[in-house]
């Protein structure tokens, strides 16, 4: 998805959207205050907005915030392909710790780095995306 696509989406689609990351996000265990540092969420919306974009509001118009969407949607596409008979396992993998990250859970390496983390993790599961941002 790029900044183009976002920008061209209903506020229905943006509502559902927003739903599924949340979905996604709350799936992963993560609390409140994870979701707004993964998220990047502008400073000042407090952590009790979450239920609002659960509900039916659509994140706020920032590209920094869909950048981070975009990973999301990234990493649980491709976890949804590496498991595709068993969905849980994605949960798991997400939650457990590894070598290959230093003993950390990719969660962990998500909600410490930020959009780095994200792209981390990302380009470690989607070989295509790694393709794409390393040539």
């Amino acid at each position: 998805m790029t900044d183009k696509t976002f920008q061209t989406m209903t506020n229905e689609e943006c509502v559902m959207l927003t739903r599924m990351i949340m979905s996604i996000l709350d799936s992963w265990g993560l609390n409140g205050q994870a979701q707004m540092s993964i998220l990047n969420l502008p400073k000042g919306i407090p952590v009790r907005a979450l239920r609002r974009y659960r509900e039916n509001t659509a994140f706020p118009d920032d590209a920094g915030v869909y950048e981070r969407v975009d990973h999301i949607v990234g990493i649980y596409d491709a976890l949804r392909t590496t498991y595709p008979h068993n969905p849980p396992m994605g949960v798991l993998w997400m939650k457990q710790s590894s070598a290959r990250f230093q003993d950390q859970s990719p969660l962990q390496i998500i909600v410490e780095g930020g959009l780095q983390g994200l792209v981390r993790i990302r380009t470690h599961l989607d070989c295509t995306y790694d393709w794409q941002v390393n040539p």
